[in-house]
């Protein structure tokens, strides 16, 4: 396997179908149908495991596997010795502590002498040992919300993503002590070869994610207009300008970011654009 690289994704469940999608978007075909643990892509030089995301960690600090994708939240409670490689921007959440939503809740001096429940230890005792707070951690696998109704705990630590589930079960989310995404770790012992295929896969995915924040658009504007417009639009470098047919008007092209879209087309129009249209983008290579 000195040639190719060793994957580690979660098998099943939304990380797992995330982390596939960008794989795709990356030009990387790979079959893992019959829910096999085991493949292979068919047109890079990658092998793929499929494993239970609290295991990737250590897979990958192992070297069975080269590189892996998890939860940053489950990077950090397991901390392994391990490069984190990259933030990938998907499978947002938070961890959080939350109450009995009919307890009054003045402030994290609140847990201190109390009980919290939770499947991460480390982060919580990390947490609370940065705030001076003394608290009785119970770990459990599994079922946590439900420590509080049956005496358990005082409180939780878990998880949320929308907090419906917080709220099926009585509680409410009183602080935020983390916020995880998805992130590409790293065996620290990779071969030269295998950096340079890692090296070849994080061009890809820089490809695919600096689309996605961007936006190509094209629009009509006036020549005596242009100067201003001009000066609106951000671009890679600078706009494209075009004539059109119609004496005195030029078609416009540029790249905007996502996060700006909306202030710069209002700004746009406001300056004489018309006929703006917007496409999304596939692949960016700055």
């Amino acid at each position: 396997m000195k040639n190719t690289l060793r994957i580690a994704v979660q098998k099943s469940g939304r990380l797992s179908d995330d982390s596939l999608a960008l794989i795709k978007e990356c030009g990387i075909k790979v079959n893992n149908g019959m829910g096999k643990l085991k493949a292979e892509a068919s047109n890079f030089p990658m092998e793929f495991l499929f494993l239970r995301d609290d295991d990737i960690p250590g897979y990958v600090q192992d070297g069975i596997a080269d590189i892996g994708i998890v939860g940053a939240n489950e990077a950090e409670e397991k901390d392994k010795q391990v490069d984190w490689v990259k933030k990938l921007g998907f499978s947002k959440c938070r961890l959080s502590l939350a109450i009995d939503k009919a307890e009054t809740y003045n402030g994290i001096q609140d847990f201190e002498g109390k009980s919290l429940a939770t499947s991460y230890p480390k982060i919580l005792g990390d947490y609370l040992k940065a705030n001076n707070i003394n608290a009785d951690i119970h770990e459990i696998s599994g079922s946590v919300e439900i420590a509080p109704s049956i005496g358990l705990a005082y409180g939780i630590c878990d998880i949320v993503s929308s907090g419906s589930t917080l709220m099926s079960n009585g509680l409410k989310e009183v602080e935020v002590i983390f916020k995880s995404e998805a992130v590409m770790l790293a065996n620290k012992n990779l071969s030269a070869e295998k950096k340079e295929i890692l090296d070849r896969l994080i061009f890809r995915i820089d490809s695919v994610q600096t689309a996605k924040n961007n936006k190509y658009i094209l629009l009509n504007a006036p020549n005596n207009s242009l100067e201003s417009i001009i000066n609106i639009l951000p671009g890679m470098k600078s706009p494209t300008v075009l004539p059109l047919a119609t004496e005195g008007w030029s078609s416009v092209h540029s790249v905007i970011q996502e996060d700006d879209f909306w202030e710069i087309i209002e700004e746009l129009r406001n300056a004489g654009a018309q006929g703006i249209l917007v496409v999304p983008i596939e692949k960016m290579i700055l």
